[in-house]
């Protein structure tokens, strides 16, 4: 339950000239002299202050229901009557929005499928509670015929519940900041006036060729409310629905249509634009979803990155350490000739190899770019090979260099490093559960024609099923209690980036092929 707002004068104002505006504004067809209309939107917006400020909006929207009576109504009932019953409204429209702000919360309510589905479902139970003693209240103050309150109930519970269930979600998205923000840019796109011409033209052949007809083309207009709330989530549906509203009034007012004709099109609207809520609210879901996923994402490839990093920094940052102790060595000697100019040049270098290291992964992860270079294999497998030497001999797996080919590869080294890694540690892992002597991972490279290698990562571990391989490279697939999964999935990014593919084999082993693009050359070159 969110707590409730402050109640400033304003606000009381805004409530007060708001509720009387919509009431005068959908004041027609009323039965059994003024009370009972086919469609009231202002207990929409009284809900939606109830909702904002709890119980202090109870007293201006008392208020707000009173003046209605006397303004819009020529006060039909004698004064202390209608004091009653703008007093029993505001009790049935502020039990509603409690209900609502116990239930699904103030920011709750059309933030997903259960918030829509709670919301209608106590607006629709609370608004024919509301009705029932209203109709009765009228009933006892012989307002309305003993003999006629099931249809008087009937009337304007569906005038109410229309009412809210079409206006509450406009009225609450333009009163609140964030979903005021997403309504305006809704509003700004090129397609809203898409959805408004559509709506229009849908509602134009449905009284052109049916309202009078049993309404049979109203099916029209769930064509423009749906585009819109696929297209934009709820905040198009909302405006989509708020056309069609509107322009059901107003043909009403045109064409002068009957009471029964008016309810009738007022219960088909409702379910129409409930449906179009609905779609819009799961649109919104899929999109945060999506969102999120790519925030995990991005947050997965940092720590990608960073393991890389840490790998690939080691090598730069202890030959710097290595050199900065050369420097005060040979200072402490006097030394200031061409010993340590050689010194500090290197130690240069070196920051700027690891400044490389950093953009060139950073590059990567952010905006997927290579940058090519001549790589000699043997080397880039050796380096490979080594970074797991100590491992492999902490946790009794034999490591196995085979014999490399002299070539090089067109490559980004600090990327294929990544994938080398991350096949390697996936190796690893999968001989931990393997016997003592039995735990071995090979690392391997072959010549595939004339222009391509195919480097082998294989292990003696269980190997891999064809149902695991068929979802190995989707992101957050892992088998690791620890693991995002997305290891795999970037390497497979990595090698498709530099021409080449990786996949895995089906076996009682555990198989891994790299294939890219070589050149035959001496490593020298």
């Amino acid at each position: 339950m969110t707590a409730a707002s402050r109640l400033r004068w304003s606000d009381a104002l805004l409530l007060i000239v708001g509720y009387v505006a919509l009431d005068w504004m959908s004041f027609f067809h009323p039965l059994h002299g003024s009370y009972i209309t086919p469609w009231n939107p202002a207990p929409a917006l009284a809900l939606v202050f109830m909702l904002r400020h709890g119980w202090k909006a109870a007293l201006p929207l008392a208020l707000a229901v009173l003046l209605a009576e006397i303004w819009v109504r020529s006060l039909p009932a004698a004064l202390p009557a209608s004091v009653a019953i703008a007093a029993l409204l505001t009790l049935g429209y502020g039990a509603i929005g409690g209900i609502l702000r116990r239930r699904v919360g103030g920011l709750g309510i059309f933030f997903d499928r259960s918030g829509m589905l709670q919301w209608s479902g106590i607006v629709v139970a609370g608004t024919l509670l509301t009705s029932l003693s209203f109709v009765l209240a009228l009933v006892g103050l012989d307002l309305v015929p003993a003999a006629a309150w099931r249809e008087a109930v009937s009337h304007y519970w569906i005038g109410d519940g229309v009412g809210i269930l079409v206006s509450m979600p406009l009225l609450w998205m333009l009163f609140d900041e964030r979903d005021r923000v997403r309504l305006l840019a809704a509003v700004k796109r090129p397609d809203t006036l898409g959805y408004v011409l559509a709506a229009t033209a849908a509602l134009w052949v449905v009284v052109g060729l049916g309202v009078e007809a049993d309404i049979k083309h109203f099916y029209l207009l769930f064509l423009p409310i749906i585009w819109a709330a696929a297209r934009e989530g709820l905040a198009g549906a909302v405006l989509s629905a708020a056309v069609i509203q509107v322009g059901i009034i107003v043909v009403v007012h045109l064409q002068g249509f009957s009471a029964v004709t008016v309810l009738e099109i007022q219960v088909v609207t409702v379910v129409l634009v409930l449906a179009g809520f609905f779609i819009g609210v799961v649109v919104d879901e899929q999109q945060r979803i999506s969102a999120e996923l790519r925030h995990t994402l991005r947050l997965a490839a940092a720590g990608e990155m960073a393991g890389a990093l840490a790998h690939e920094l080691n090598q730069p940052i202890t030959a710097l350490s290595a050199y900065g102790s050369a420097c005060e060595e040979l200072l402490a000697r006097g030394e200031t000739g061409e010993r340590l100019k050689t010194t500090i040049r290197l130690m240069v270098a070196e920051s700027y190899r690891a400044a490389e290291v950093v953009r060139r992964l950073r590059d990567f992860f952010r905006a997927g770019t290579t940058r090519l270079e001549p790589v000699p294999l043997p080397q880039l497998l050796a380096a490979a090979s080594s970074a797991f030497a100590s491992r492999a001999a902490s946790v009794g797996v034999q490591l196995t260099l085979a014999a490399i080919p002299d070539g090089v590869l067109m490559a980004d080294r600090p990327q294929l490093e990544v994938v080398l890694r991350n096949l390697l540690a996936n190796a690893f892992d999968a001989v931990a559960e393997q016997a003592e002597g039995k735990r071995r991972v090979t690392l391997s490279a072959v010549l595939e024609g004339d222009d391509r290698v195919c480097i082998s990562v294989e292990d003696s571990g269980p190997g891999l099923s064809s149902s695991a391989i068929a979802r190995l490279f989707e992101p957050f697939n892992s088998s690791k209690s620890s693991g995002l999964g997305l290891g795999l999935a970037i390497s497979h990014a990595i090698a498709e980036a530099h021409g080449g593919k990786l996949w895995a084999e089906v076996g009682e082993r555990g198989v891994f092929r790299l294939v890219l693009p070589f050149e035959g050359a001496p490593a020298s070159a």
